[in-house]
């Protein structure tokens, strides 16, 4: 089941139509969390969330100290040394394979997954995948299809967004332990890229909203998963904020307009009182 809402601290609570709404505590989410491992998996809409929750908490408790450090090129590690914990992103916008041939050019294999031992070991997973299947033209990041031995020039990008999914199911059920670590999906943010796209928007928009691409392929395929993982249902607040983008403010200029990512503090920060919500809940 999906989280829809926020949930926060049970102690001070008010309850509006069966919602709960709780206040984000960075200091006690350390405290739960002391000693922890907490991993984000994904594309730049996933580092979105990832630079959000740590702005939170360190906004919580300013005189502590951390640590920003890039480890490789794609992980980036938060951490408070004060409470043995760290937040960490990992860049990987597909999950599934990536992968350079001398004579195909970039290779996206929807059925392998060969980087999942950098997943292992963490107290909490929170994946995150989407933003990349929908490119097209020069945004496309990749050649060729492939599953199996068979390699194909095009098929539908929402269809071989589900064979890649259905592959991080089937590596999730194989190799996470529930005990050990806690998994969360975090679910799609709609975009504004279109004929109005997001400039000069300074209003949310008003429902109701049009069921978004891939947002069932996601929750059928975790509804069907042998362990358990937690769906943060960001769409249908993402397609309300079409004012939440950075839009032309990006330090790109006025040619570059961003109705993709999101402005911090904004929208992801949300999304963070719903992870808050899921993790302190348990």
């Amino acid at each position: 089941m999906g989280i829809q809402y926020s949930l926060l601290k049970r102690s001070e609570y008010s309850k509006t139509e069966n919602f709960f709404f709780y206040r984000f505590d960075g200091g006690k989410f350390l405290e739960r969390y002391k000693g922890k491992k907490i991993l984000f998996v994904g594309d730049s809409i996933s580092n979105n969330m990832w630079q959000s929750l740590t702005c939170l908490i360190h906004i919580a408790i300013p005189n502590s100290n951390y640590t920003l450090t890039q480890q490789t090129k794609d992980l980036t590690v938060f951490s408070f040394p004060e409470y043995e914990a760290s937040i960490m992103w990992l860049k990987n916008g597909f999950l599934v394979d990536l992968v350079y041939d001398k004579e195909k050019g970039r290779v996206l294999r929807l059925d392998t997954i060969s980087t999942g031992n950098q997943w292992k070991g963490f107290d909490v997973l929170i994946f995150n995948t989407y933003h990349w299947w929908t490119h097209t033209g020069k945004s496309q990041t990749w050649n060729y299809f492939q599953v199996g031995n068979e390699l194909i020039n095009e098929m539908d990008h929402l269809e071989a967004f589900k064979i890649g999914l259905s592959t991080w199911a089937k590596w999730v059920d194989s190799n996470v332990d529930p005990s050990k670590t806690r998994v969360l999906f975090q679910g799609i943010a709609a975009s504004h890229v279109d004929t109005e796209g997001c400039v000069r928007q300074t209003k949310p928009d008003q429902g109701p909203m049009p069921l978004y691409p891939g947002v069932n392929i996601v929750k059928n395929i975790i509804s069907k998963m042998e362990k358990p993982v937690q769906l943060l249902d960001i769409t249908l607040l993402t397609q309300l904020r079409r004012d939440g983008h950075p839009s032309i403010y990006t330090g790109r200029g006025e040619s570059y307009v961003d109705c993709s990512h999101w402005c911090l503090a904004g929208v992801p920060d949300t999304w963070n009182e719903m992870l808050y919500a899921a993790l302190l809940e348990n």
